[in-house]
């Protein structure tokens, strides 16, 4: 019999346990490194490995492409001005005389793309964005990290909510039938969540707790839910007319917080330049989306990333997420190698 982790646990509705995390007040990158070989820590990379097989197989299987990612570009996330980011500090770089950025998403590269190329497909995209220092004690932020992106032309929200929770049930399905031996050697007793996942929209959950509404629901809860009409960037439709915005977070349970980010997205020139100009941001780091859109060529679509590194710190329990990384990116500590 699989034993919960060493730490607070409720039983969930499927009679599994789910840990409630409790972060350590430190993390040291050199000694996780130095544990790279321990029996623990290739238990998580065992799960790693079956989690990315089971989720890239199962897009591919429905017709998904595979697109390799950007590192540097003009054009990035500017994260803003989604209260959630916390980012210290924007990397830039002159290249060939011009003056580029290290990706904190692709969102842009995957509005483009889903106008001129394939319609459907998903990225393994690493993202670099210098967190704020005092999220080292989160245990949920990295500063480098890789999302499983995906991006739908013509695609909404309940497609997008239907795919993901997909996703998330059937990698953890495998992970019960397949991997029994890395499970008790992190102890870890894994439920399936139930679906489809409860929708909440953003209100409610913060008139119940304010705030912090996103660490106290998702410390409460026993199975994932959606969160919908989140203020956030540009890109992100807003349904001016029913006051809401049609975007995303999946939250998990356990005390792990949002691990999957989306929504439907804006595709109207005239309301992307005036979003842009709202939030002041500047025109000519998104010259591409902004032509196309003018020239009626940008499509509809809806996507969401995945921040692998998150869940699959859920899946196996971990303390802190830097836990998951062979060379943790903890906010505000730089490893050696």
């Amino acid at each position: 019999m699989l034993r919960p982790a060493q730490i607070a646990v409720w039983p969930s509705k499927q009679g599994c346990v789910t840990p409630l995390r409790k972060c350590p007040s430190t993390v040291n990158p050199s000694a996780l490194l130095e544990a790279t070989g321990s029996m623990k820590r290739r238990a998580i990379f065992e799960v790693q490995t079956e989690i990315l097989k089971v989720m890239t197989s199962e897009l591919l299987e429905r017709g998904f492409t595979w697109i390799l990612p950007v590192i540097l570009a003009k054009s990035t996330d500017p994260l803003w001005p989604d209260s959630s980011a916390g980012v210290e500090k924007k990397i830039e770089v002159d290249i060939y005389g011009q003056k580029v950025r290290t990706m904190q998403s692709m969102m842009i590269q995957k509005r483009v793309l889903a106008s001129l190329g394939p319609e459907r497909f998903f990225i393994l995209s690493p993202n670099i964005r210098i967190e704020r220092r005092e999220r080292a004690k989160t245990g949920w932020h990295l500063y480098e990290f890789t999302q499983l992106e995906v991006e739908i032309a013509h695609g909404n929200m309940k497609e997008i909510f239907k795919l993901f929770e997909d996703l998330v049930t059937s990698s953890m399905i495998t992970i019960r039938e397949r991997l029994q031996k890395p499970l008790r050697t992190l102890e870890r007793d894994i439920g399936v969540p139930e679906t489809p996942f409860r929708v909440y929209k953003r209100r409610e959950l913060l008139e119940k707790y304010g705030k912090n509404w996103e660490e106290r629901t998702s410390e409460e809860l026993a199975n994932p839910i959606w969160v919908t009409d989140l203020p956030r960037e540009f890109y992100d439709y807003e349904d001016e007319k029913a006051g809401v915005w049609r975007n995303f977070d999946l939250v998990l349970p356990g005390g792990y917080g949002e691990v999957v980010s989306g929504g439907e997205r804006e595709y109207e020139y005239a309301r992307i330049l005036e979003k842009l100009e709202r939030d002041g941001l500047k025109r000519g780091e998104y010259e591409l989306l902004l032509r196309l859109a003018k020239d009626g060529r940008l499509k509809p679509s809806a996507g969401a990333g995945l921040g692998i590194e998150r869940f699959v710190g859920y899946v196996c329990g971990v303390e802190h997420i830097a836990e998951v990384q062979p060379f943790p990116r903890v906010p505000g500590m730089v490893p050696e190698v």
